[in-house]
Order: C-alpha cells, then structure tokens, then sequence
C-alpha cells in the first residue's frame, strides 16, 4: 500500500512539473517554488524532457520510438501557435518539416505522453472590450469591499430529465439517460448571504417588473432586515426586470444600499455556483414530474450548509482579483 502511495505521488509531481514546463516555464526554481516539489526532483525530471521530450521512465530495452525529443518540441511549437491543428495535420507537417513518416494515432500517442489532451471548449457569451474594461474597473472599485453585509441574488431554470450526473462505467459509449424531447422547467429566484438564506420562491410563468417587485416583497425585504437591521446591500444583474420604473421606485424606497454590476457577467455571481450545487443535488434525487422537482428545489434549498455559503461570499475578493489578472475576461468560478 505504501509502494502504491509513493507510485500516485511520483506521478502527480511529474504532472505538476510537466504543465508548468508545457506553459513556459524553466526555470527549476521557480518551479519548486510553485510546486513545492524537490528541487533534485524537478532537475531530474527536466533532464528526462530535455533529453528524450518526456517525463516517462527512460525507454529500456525493444523497439525505439521514431520521434526524437527534437519532434516532440516541433510538436509543442506548433500546438502552442495553434492549439485547434489536428493530429493528421501534424503528421503531415511532420513528413514535410522533418521528413518524418509517423501516422496521426502515433502523434495523439506522443502528445498523450507530453500531457496533452483533445478536449472540447466550454462555450461562453462574448465579451467586448467596453464590458471588460467596465468588469475590470469595476472589480478595482470592489476588490477591498466589506462583503459580510451584500446579499446575493439570482434567477435560474430548472429543468426536468436533467443530465448532469456522472457515472463509472467500463464502456462509457453504452451509458444512456433517456430524456423528453420537451423538458418542463420550474424557474426560482434565491438570495444568500454570508450569514444564511435570505429567501427562495419558484414560478412557472413570465417575470416583468411588478412580479419582480413582489417576490422581492414577499422573499427579500423581511428576511433581510431580520438578518441585517437596516445595514445591508442588495446585488442584482442588469436584467430589464430589474431595471424597470416599478422596480426602480421599489428598491429606492426599501433597499438601503444597491450594488452597481457590471453587464454580462454570471462569472463573478456567487449564485450561479449556489444553483449548481443544488441543481445537482436534485437531479441525484431523480424527480419524475414538476411538483417533486418544487419540492425537491425547496428541500435541498432549506439544507444548503453555512459552510458553503460562507465560502461563496468569502470568495468575491479573489474573484475581483482574477478579473483584473485577467483584464475582463471569463474568470473559472
């Protein structure tokens, strides 16, 4: 069991080492810095990719690989200038730039070995550069914010037959969750803060600004002076309901404070991660019709621990942080 320990750890130390190296960096020290892995570790292990382009153990004894460290670092080169080429297109500039006469499964293999992996994009909205200049600005403004008094608000859909849970399976092809064709959904407004649930009400129908103003009525007001007194914040996106005249006239006359957001920008919302959190907690729960996914929503809504909610508010200064690391752009919440 111990000889198994130390077999995992070998392997994610030389992963740690090889995505450093992958992004650019050389330096051993830095490296060890960052990773707090042996320096020896680290110098040996740079030696390995220097010499044959990867971290595996030295080849022994058999057939030698047709690609040299000299292909491997070709093949990192082209990826990193353009990381959509495919593999039979890297054969190919392989044969013509190297006169090297490898198939496409032999470079997948080798880009396997050099820790690369083909992997599908998460797709995102489009930012322009007035919205992440206006995310960075605003992250800027905030990033020192005392937070413990904001309470965080959001709507979402919820979908019967969702499929978001994983499974082990030896043939992963064969593993199939039937789902309608026409899903019906519950939508749910949420607030939370640092210091509990602030409220929680699904809907089935179209949200304009008189309804928004009373869920608010309803789920906000009273359970945040019972929370906060008269000291508190309320954030809320830019959703046209939200900015409505009737809620406008709303918020001005019973919301102490408003929290100015920037557009576009679910990233930096603590509630997204809250609903899925949930979300998934009751898919696991397999409800069959609208009214167990209502009272499902509502059960796991009600048993939602501190602890994560602490963490999710604890987490808009490192999130006001990457904004600016990133100049605007998506950040990885």
């Amino acid at each position: 069991m111990p000889e198994q320990r130390n077999l995992t750890s070998m392997k994610i130390s030389r992963s740690a080492i090889l995505y450093h190296w992958n992004n650019g960096e050389r330096s051993p020290e830095t490296i060890a810095r960052m990773t707090k892995i042996p320096l020896r570790t680290i110098k040996y292990n740079i030696a390995k990719i220097k010499e044959q382009g990867t971290i595996e153990d030295r080849s022994r004894s058999g057939r030698p690989r047709k690609m040299t460290a000299n292909d491997n670092q070709a093949l990192g080169l082209w990826i990193r200038r353009n990381n959509e080429i495919m593999s039979q297109e890297l054969a190919e500039k392989l044969l013509r730039d190297r006169d090297l006469n490898v198939s496409r499964w032999t470079v997948r293999r080798h880009l396997q070995r050099l820790g690369y992996k083909s992997t599908l994009p998460h797709g995102t909205p489009m930012l322009t550069s007035e919205q992440k200049d206006a995310r960075v600005q605003w992250a800027i403004e905030h990033q020192n914010d005392d937070w413990s008094r904001t309470i965080f608000t959001d709507e979402t859909c919820y979908q019967l037959f969702h499929n978001t849970v994983r499974r082990w399976s030896r043939n992963p092809k064969s593993e199939v969750k039937r789902i309608p064709k026409n899903r019906q959904k519950i939508m749910a407004w949420g607030g939370f803060s640092i210091k509990g649930l602030v409220g929680f009400h699904s809907f089935n129908t179209i949200v304009d600004g008189p309804y928004y103003v009373q869920i608010l009525q309803d789920h906000l007001i009273r359970n945040a002076r019972k929370q906060f007194g008269g000291r508190w914040r309320l954030q809320q996106d830019n959703d046209p309901k939200h900015r409505s005249r009737v809620a406008q006239q709303f918020m001005s006359k019973e919301v102490p404070e408003m929290l100015n957001w920037p557009s576009n920008s679910p990233d930096v919302n603590p509630v997204e991660n809250l609903w899925s959190i949930i979300k998934h907690r009751v898919e696991k729960r397999k409800p069959t019709n609208l009214q167990e996914l209502d009272l499902f929503l509502h059960q796991e809504w009600i048993k939602t621990d501190m602890s994560v909610l602490n963490h999710l508010g604890n987490s808009m200064k490192s999130r006001c942080l990457a904004l600016i690391e990133t100049k605007g752009e998506r950040i990885n919440y």
